[in-house]
């Protein structure tokens, strides 16, 4: 994952002004690579990675190199924390959730006032090169428009706006012409 999605991440976070104190959680952390980046801000306090892979957490905590980094497997449905976070982030794993409705209630739940989740996929109907990755994968997932991704957020709460990261040097087409889509939601 880090290696597919580095560019578009890198490049959405660098448009993110995180000029100010914050609590930063990753959903669905895989390795710990964007906990670690995070990590690295000088503004960032704490940065919190979950997972639901046992395996993923252990890697992740292995790769750990500031105290400020946590780590926890868990789905997001089902993680209990007391915490709230300034920013939530999750790249190419919310549309595994159970159901989008429960995992995007429990977010909202999670962020402060005025906090912000930023939701990165590159599964969405509008590009046609990534909607059959369901079944090629036989893996249950949520696919939405970017409209309906947009609708979804509104329904819980959320102040909606969507940005999509395209990589023009890339050899695979849809990312020049579709790239990551970014849905980007306000508490």
């Amino acid at each position: 994952m880090e290696r597919e999605h580095a560019k578009s991440v890198d490049k959405f976070l660098n448009s993110v002004s995180f000029n100010k104190p914050f609590m930063f959680l990753d959903v669905g952390c895989g390795n710990g690579w964007v906990v670690r980046k995070i990590a690295e801000m000088k503004f960032c306090k704490k940065v919190v990675g979950i997972d639901k892979s046992k395996n993923m957490i252990k890697n992740s905590k292995s790769k750990k190199k500031f105290s400020k980094e946590e780590f926890f497997q868990a789905d997001i449905q089902s993680w209990k924390y007391r915490g709230k976070f300034d920013y939530i982030f999750s790249m190419e794993s919310i549309y595994y959730s159970e159901s989008l409705d429960l995992a995007l209630k429990k977010i909202f739940k999670l962020l402060k006032n005025g906090g912000q989740f930023f939701c990165g996929t590159d599964f969405y109907k509008d590009n046609k090169a990534t909607s059959g990755w369901s079944k090629q994968m036989k893996l249950e997932m949520h696919l939405r428009s970017k409209k309906e991704w947009r609708e979804l957020f509104k329904k819980h709460g959320f102040k909606t706006k969507t940005k999509q990261v395209k990589d023009p040097k890339s050899r695979k087409k849809w990312k020049r012409e579709f790239g990551t889509l970014f849905i980007i939601g306000t508490k």
